[in-house]
Parts: structure tokens; sequence; C-alpha cells
């Protein structure tokens, strides 16, 4: 009697736990953001929080904000201090989600790469990112003037004031914006690259070059601005822009009501054309230069980097 062998399936071995990847995420979102990301975040956020501006308009208003300098409003510290802990936050997680979707689960890259976005999303939202994206938002959205206070004392302000809650506007609607990001990036790029693989015959194990990844990276991050509707409500929630007619007290579904109401369902898409460019840029860093950057790590770490492909 013949006896068939059967290939077994690869094994889906767990990535190991590495300081390699928390310096990285940290690495990869400051360049981010020092570069070309806070001019696209501030004016995507300018958009938002007023929805009767052009693009062209929103431009100008930063400019009259400082000049050049108008574009990088938040970042030191509040974008900076949300560049070093986000990252690393959404790496471990999504890496550390990805590789259980696939062990218990069953999940294929396009699904596992979707859950564990989703799941690093959410922790970045909790545990990073609340009062970093409210007081960003707080410093772009609020009336200077030679007597302004600095942002420092507007943080002490919203906190004597309000506590945690105050600093922390908004947040839920931050987690779904994160989760619905990084859920769509990362599966987007994801089944961009298999398509890659396809067209030029690569098997799964293969790595991509960094063209392929570049470009499976960027179609990701352009295609995630899909739910730029609560980017906009994440926007008015925590706005500081005088308007008497908002109401007093704000959740995502009342600030949606608002939003609809007062500028229609083109209002909830205030600032999409920057929230592409933005969405591209950040994917790019935190997907497409990845590899090369965690390789550069494990050089001077001595480790060997998590969540390569």
């Amino acid at each position: 009697m013949s006896t068939i062998a059967l290939n077994p399936p690869p094994e889906i071995k767990k990535k190991p736990i590495s300081f390699s990847n928390i310096l990285l995420g940290a690495f990869l979102n400051l360049c981010e953001v020092s570069t070309l990301g806070q001019p696209l975040e501030v004016t995507k956020t300018t958009m938002a929080a007023n929805r009767e501006f052009t693009f062209m308009q929103a431009i100008k208003t930063v400019w009259s904000r400082g000049g050049v300098f108008g574009f990088y409003q938040g970042l030191i510290p509040w974008a900076w201090i949300e560049a070093s802990t986000k990252g690393a936050t959404l790496l471990f997680v999504s890496a550390e989600a990805e590789y259980l979707f696939k062990k218990n689960l069953g999940f294929g890259n396009f699904a596992s790469g979707i859950s564990g976005g989703i799941t690093g999303g959410v922790a970045q939202a909790y545990l990073t990112m609340g009062f970093c994206t409210c007081m960003k938002t707080v410093e772009i959205t609020r009336t200077k003037s030679a007597v302004s206070k600095s942002s420092w004392e507007i943080f002490k302000d919203i906190y004597r004031k309000e506590g945690i809650v105050g600093i922390n506007k908004g947040v839920n609607a931050v987690a779904i914006r994160q989760m619905t990001n990084w859920g769509s990036r990362f599966g987007l790029a994801r089944l961009v690259e298999e398509g890659i693989r396809k067209f030029t015959h690569k098997d799964e194990n293969e790595r991509l070059n960094g063209y392929e990844k570049i470009l499976a990276s960027a179609v990701g991050g352009g295609l995630s601005a899909w739910n730029q509707p609560i980017e906009v409500i994440r926007v008015e929630m925590q706005s500081k822009k005088e308007d008497p007619n908002r109401p007093k007290k704000m959740n995502v579904v009342t600030a949606f009501k608002y939003i609809y109401k007062t500028n229609g369902l083109k209002g909830l898409y205030r600032g999409v054309t920057p929230r592409i460019g933005l969405g591209i840029w950040q994917t790019v860093f935190m997907v497409g230069f990845g590899d090369m950057a965690k390789e550069f790590i494990a050089n001077l770490t001595g480790e060997t980097p998590t969540g390569k492909h």
C-alpha cells in the first residue's frame, strides 16, 4: 500500500518581544512628524475646524500664524510626545496581535493584517494619543495674540478645570479613527503586496524590494482616508474655535449631527486632500521604510527585529 506524503502547513512562529521594535516605532514616527507629517496635520486640522475654507485658504491661514513655523504648530512638545510613544505601541501591539490571529484563528495575511492594525490602533488611542491629539488641536485652533498663554499654560488650565477628561476630550473618536486607520492601512498594504507578488511571481516568503514595499504602503495609506468623517468629528470635539452655536458638551453622535446640520455631507469630508497626503506619508514611513529601519536598529542593538516581512 502506498502512502501519500502530506506537506504540513508552515509553522507560525511567535515574534519575540524586542527592544528594537520599540525603538523603531519611536524613531519612525519622529522622522515622519518632523518632516511633512506636521504640516499636513496642521493643514488638515485647519480645514476640518474651518469647514468653509478651501485648501488654499487653509494654507494662507496657517502661514499667517507664523510663516513656515505656523505649519509646525503643536509639534513641540505634543506631536513629539505622541510620536515617541504611539509608533512603539502600534508596531508592538499590531505585531503581537497579527501573530495571535494567524496562530489561534487561522487568519490569512490580509485578515490578520487588518485585525492587527485595528488592535494596535485602539491601543494607540487609549494609551498614548488622547491628550496629545487634544492639545495639538487646541494649539492649532485657538486664537493667538501677543499676550496668548503658552501651550503648557493652556494644558494646565484645562487640567485644572476639567481634569483627565478635559485633556483627553475626543479620545473615543480618536480610537475609532485609529482602529479604522491602521486596520485599513495594514490590511490594504498587505492586499497590494499579495497582488505585487502574484504579478512578479514571488512566493509568500520572498521579500518585496523597496520600491514594491513603498508602492503597497502608499496605496494603503491613501485609501485609508475613507474614514475622514470621524476625523472631522474628532477635530470638532477638540477644537477651541469660538462658535456660539456649537453644543456645549459633545460626543461622537452630537458632533456628527452638528457638522451635518451646519455643513452637510461635504462638511464631513473637509480636509480629505491633505489627509490622503498624510496617510501616504505616514504609511510609507511605518510600513514602507519599516524593513530598512528594522535592519538598521538591529545592527545598533544586536537584536533580531520583530515584525519583519
